[in-house]
């Protein structure tokens, strides 16, 4: 109920807003303007995506996300917009002041507060999509980049609509000069101003306050609306105040969360590692496989080899492999950290994760290991034959009455993963024919 709700009002709005934009433009400004809009969408996407490959999320949530701010938030954004701003110049009987007025103080608080509400939606009934910052950094990434994708036709399409009317040159017309400005000089604009609030959220989801979780979205909110507003309220600065503030202020803010994207991936990517060779010392994985998971061109190998031995679907086993250890950890890193998971489902989506993976192991155990191994991921002084070490806190992969039962061991799913004593190791045929007990 709740999906058909979310894509009815999805379908509604995308609806209502390409027919307002259309109406806008005229029909031939809203082509030129959506066929320039595109051109940003797959890069910002793919930069997104690279920063959440460490634990993907589904894919049809960040189509989700895209649609929001290129539909819903947009068309809320345009009709509060041009409510507040014909408010305005009737109350104050000056267009010029109602202009600037709506730009500075109620576009950055209607669009911020539009983009918003998808993260909102995500973070309460998608939680276990939304593991730390790095997801608050992606989701609110796609968000964004739909809304800046809508508002460019407007203005592109504007532009072009404005060109012919006066018949302006190629290099001197309206259309070069926005295309430079909104898709060449600041294509990361409504991204950088969303991801504040993407933070504020990431954060939250990790953290155990619940007060922090209620003001550290609203404060990323907060810096993002007056980002938003200085943004906007450039061209105030004087003859060169745009420029200004793109140099002082917009380039910097890009430069840091460029570097924080980075150290956020590189951070999750540890964490993957630290947790999962838990795992691996309880049996649930061997232990090639966690170098290789916690590495990206590992993964990237493991999947190919999968799918040159196996064909497409093995390179899918191994996709959902990786996917599923990567959650795994990093649900046990949020535990560990007191996130409000810890108080929830953790054993049962502990167990769900598990489960998955022992399903998928025997296609992508091998793949990995010897991704690891071609990648130089294995340390030279790991032992292959070493025996797993039990942990309190790990569940064994096998179930109870096994345990209890070895005659139950022989023929159970889990049977193979945990030698239980001497009487319980049988010969292990190996690919070339040799046999080792």
């Amino acid at each position: 109920m709740r999906t058909c709700v979310l894509l009815a009002l999805l379908a509604g709005t995308g609806i209502a807003i390409l027919e307002l934009v259309r109406e806008q433009t005229g029909t031939s400004g809203f082509f030129v303007g959506l066929g320039l809009a595109l051109l940003p969408v797959a890069p910002l996407m793919a930069a997104f995506r690279w920063l959440g490959r460490a634990a993907p999320a589904p894919w049809s949530q960040l189509l989700f996300c895209f649609g929001w701010g290129a539909c819903t938030a947009a068309l809320i954004a345009i009709l509060a917009n041009n409510f507040a701003t014909e408010w305005i110049a009737a109350a104050t009987a000056d267009a010029s002041a109602a202009d600037h007025l709506g730009s500075v103080a109620i576009a950055p608080v209607v669009e911020e507060s539009a983009k918003a509400a998808a993260l909102l939606l995500v973070f309460f009934f998608r939680r276990r999509h939304f593991t730390g910052p790095a997801d608050g950094f992606v989701v609110a990434g796609f968000t964004a980049t739909g809304f800046a994708f809508t508002e460019n036709i407007l203005y592109l399409g504007n532009a072009f609509v404005e060109d012919l009317a006066e018949d302006s040159g190629a290099l001197e017309s309206m259309t070069a000069a926005t295309f430079f400005v909104r898709i060449v000089l600041s294509p990361f604009a409504h991204p950088l101003f969303t991801v504040l609030t993407g933070l504020g959220f990431g954060v939250a989801a990790v953290s155990a306050p619940r007060s922090r979780r209620i003001f550290l979205p609203l404060l990323g909110l907060a810096l993002a609306m007056g980002m938003h507003a200085l943004w906007n309220g450039s061209s105030q600065f004087g003859e060169h105040g745009f420029y200004m503030v793109y140099a002082c202020v917009m380039v910097p803010a890009f430069g840091l969360l460029v570097w924080l994207a980075v150290r956020i991936r590189r951070d999750r990517l540890r964490a993957v590692a630290r947790e999962l060779s838990l795992y691996a010392a309880a049996g649930w994985l061997g232990p090639a496989e966690v170098p290789a998971l916690a590495s990206m061109p590992a993964r990237s190998l493991a999947r190919a080899l999968a799918r040159h031995s196996g064909g497409r679907a093995a390179g899918r086993t191994v996709a959902r492999y990786e996917a599923d250890a990567a959650a795994l950890a990093l649900l046990r890193n949020r535990a560990r950290r007191g996130g409000p998971l810890r108080e929830r489902d953790f054993a049962g989506r502990e167990r769900e994760l598990l489960h998955r993976l022992w399903q998928g192991r025997a296609t992508a155990g091998p793949a990995l290991a010897r991704a690891a191994v071609m990648e130089e991921l294995v340390p030279p002084w790991f032992d292959p034959l070493a025996p797993a070490v039990v942990r309190a806190d790990v569940p064994p992969p096998r179930r109870t009455a096994a345990a209890a039962d070895p005659g139950l061991r022989r023929s159970g799913p889990w049977s193979s993963a945990m030698p239980a004593g001497p009487s319980s190791i049988r010969p292990c045929v190996l690919p070339g024919g040799d046999e080792v007990r």
